[in-house]
């Protein structure tokens, strides 16, 4: 169950290669996300969350550019921090919606995951 962002892209050559070698790989991931994508060498179980991919997307473009907005270390700071608490509750958010899918929760518990 990988988080969006850093921890995926360094976890995916893993993954990718432990596919490769024949391994059976399960990725659970949100149906939106950032840089969690399908690959032949593993299966994608996604489950919904009551947020869009536009939004994520817009989320993120304007945490980038308020790091290089100009203004005191605290301003920046401060914007930087509301930033990562609304990153943060949209982990939340996914977690808690993950949990609450009981068809995955299911599977996942069929299949030893």
């Amino acid at each position: 169950v990988p988080v969006d962002g850093s921890h995926w892209l360094s976890m995916r050559e893993v993954v990718d290669v432990l596919g490769q070698r024949g391994h059976e790989v399960v990725v659970v991931a949100p149906e939106v996300t950032m840089h969690i994508k399908p690959s032949k060498n593993f299966v994608m179980k996604m489950y919904s969350v009551p947020y869009a991919q536009e939004e994520i997307e817009k989320d993120f473009k304007v945490f980038l550019q308020s790091i290089f907005e100009g203004g005191s270390f605290l301003e920046r700071f401060l914007k930087v921090y509301e930033h990562m608490k609304r990153f943060h509750n949209l982990s939340v958010t996914s977690c808690e919606w993950l949990l609450q899918n009981k068809e995955l929760i299911s599977y996942l518990e069929e299949t030893k995951f």
